[in-house]
């Protein structure tokens, strides 16, 4: 897959610790990538990290602490970067928004740091959010040209976040001295809500309902009308290490900004998502509640993923009711059998890839 080009190569991701970034890992390793994780912690218990227990590089250090990163990539000499750490929660950036853009901004102007003064990188992916645009609640996709803005502080951090990769693009690794001054590639990633086995993380859907079904009880949801871009973990993964390929194929036109989202028929509301996870875990259960802090958070958002389809060739594979039964049947055979489904729903991915032809097999 991907041309066989993460085989052998040196890959940093940071976050690896987190619901995506195990993800990723898994998925790199069976790539044949020889993989450094850098990250603070552990950030919850259970995490899809330790019960993976892969064999890889793990470098303990925050993002925060620029003598830190320096010296693992002077060590490790990476090719490519996946920057994935983050303070990823919207209600946690109420209750600390200094930790949020120091972590957020300042941690990412860090890993770009560290990448200008490292030769051997040849290839930065950015992991932002769809959060960073300017919502205006309309009915039609964000593009990626589209204003960069945030009401929370999440939001606004991961605008800021998306500001510093232009800014280190255009000043440092500007396209048109590639290969002349500098060997660099530079892209953003952004994507919808992201679903699937091994989130367990705060304040989030999936995760709640999870933790309540284990614990037969009733889980609290509280904004059931709200709209959003429901995605397996597995759909953007796949853009972002295509998106990678291109980059290591030293093709420039692909450095900028993308969006990686699923299709305007998988943009559904709370309420149907926990009654769809209901048909396949007898054990789920919700009850409807006021949210009592109510904290402003977006109720319709879009991506537009024209520019994926068209110039990477990428789609989504898996339609909705397939994304919900098989994070369904992860957290099923998880708590009730030990079961770990991680390496063979990946298989299953990559088999329905290469059966509908996607461009990132070939």
């Amino acid at each position: 897959m991907f041309n066989n080009v993460y085989e052998g190569r040196k890959v940093l991701v940071t976050g690896h610790t987190g619901f995506k970034g195990s993800w990723l890992v898994l998925w790199l390793l069976n790539l044949g990538a020889k993989v450094i994780g850098y990250s603070s912690n552990i950030p919850t218990s259970p995490n899809h990290h330790e019960i993976l227990n892969l064999d890889f590089e793990t470098i303990w250090g925050d993002i925060r602490n620029l003598e830190k990163l320096q010296k693992t990539f002077e060590t490790f000499q990476p090719d490519i970067i996946f920057h994935m750490a983050a303070q990823s929660l919207l209600r946690k950036s109420y209750r600390d928004p200094v930790e949020t853009f120091e972590t957020n901004v300042i941690g990412t102007v860090n890993v770009f740091e560290a990448c200008r003064q490292t030769d051997s990188v040849r290839a930065i992916v950015n992991i932002t959010s769809d959060k960073c645009y300017e919502n205006k609640e309309w009915v039609w996709g964000y593009r990626e040209n589209d204003p960069i803005a945030g009401h929370d502080p999440y939001s606004a951090s991961k605008g800021c976040a998306e500001s510093v990769t232009a800014s280190y693009r255009m000043s440092f690794f500007p396209i048109g001295e590639y290969q002349q001054s500098h060997q660099t590639l530079v892209s953003s990633v952004r994507s919808g809500n992201v679903i699937g086995g091994g989130d367990w993380g705060e304040d989030r859907l999936v995760p709640d309902i999870m933790r309540a079904a284990s614990q037969n009880r009733r889980a609290i949801i509280r904004n059931p009308h709200s709209i959003r871009p429901w995605q397996h973990v597995l759909e953007p993964l796949a853009g972002y290490l295509l998106l990678g390929q291109r980059l290591l194929e030293n093709k420039k036109g692909f450095s900028g900004s993308w969006n990686f989202g699923p299709n305007y028929d998988r943009h559904i509301q709370v309420l149907d998502v926990v009654e769809e996870m209901q048909k396949h875990w007898s054990r789920i259960d919700f009850l409807l509640a006021d949210d009592e802090q109510n904290l402003h958070e977006a109720n319709w958002l879009k991506l537009d993923c024209s520019k994926a389809h068209a110039e990477l060739g990428w789609r989504p594979v898996l339609n909705s009711s397939t994304t919900f039964a098989s994070t369904a049947l992860w957290y099923r055979e998880f708590y009730e059998s030990g079961r770990v489904l991680s390496q063979e729903q990946l298989d299953e991915y990559t088999k329905d890839i290469s059966q509908k032809q996607m461009s990132c097999v070939i």
